[in-house]
């Protein structure tokens, strides 16, 4: 334990894992200027101290991931196939099953927010001139899922098998404005159509 005399001349006490929680948030504000490798290794050391200390390290690792967010990468909020997908340029993700070969290129219009580096935009429902743009990598299925159902002593049962068919889209680049409807050959959109093959 620390003690540490204030100017009335009393001994104050004061807890070590308050300590270790304000040295702790001293070096994530240092830290937040250097590179993102040495700002893991932090996070990960934050993590193991936080078995003995653990509120003030849940805080420094919110301090922490707000830190990170100022990075200002660019993402989108995109609808396909009845789900919402967060989006950045470079990512690699899997929807429910589009038209098109590998390689082609495809646009999705369904854009529900845009954060563009600097302001948030939210649509309403959609934010308009914008788009996504990515190209097919692979047409897929999904994992085998067993629908077996069993009606006791009756002697019925049914099994069936599903494999759902997948997309594998690596994005290429988030359009606003001009450039988005460029990516569309100056065409109108419609915009309750789904995602465009090009």
């Amino acid at each position: 334990a620390i003690k540490s005399i204030d100017f009335s001349g009393r001994v104050a006490y004061r807890p070590p894992s308050l300590e270790r929680g304000h040295k702790a948030a001293l070096l994530v504000l240092r830290l937040s200027l250097e590179t993102e490798r040495q700002a893991r290794g932090l996070r990960r050391s934050l993590r193991f101290r936080s078995i003995a200390a653990k509120k003030p390290a849940a805080r420094i690792l919110r301090v922490m991931s707000r830190a990170e967010h100022g990075n200002k990468t660019m993402f989108a909020v995109i609808k396909t196939g009845g789900k919402q997908y967060k989006v950045a340029a470079d990512n690699q993700i899997t929807v429910m099953s589009l038209p098109g070969e590998a390689g082609e290129r495809i646009v999705f219009d369904e854009v529900l927010a845009l954060f563009d580096g600097a302001t948030h935009r939210v649509g309403a429902p959609r934010v308009t001139g914008a788009s996504v743009v990515g190209e097919i990598v692979e047409q897929t299925r999904g994992p085998k899922v067993i629908a077996f159902k069993k009606r006791r002593r009756k002697n019925s049962k049914r099994k069936r098998g599903h494999r759902q068919d997948l997309t594998i889209v690596r994005v290429t680049e988030i359009l606003t404005g001009a450039a988005a409807e460029a990516a569309h050959g100056g065409e109108p959109r419609d915009s309750l159509a789904g995602p465009v093959a090009l």
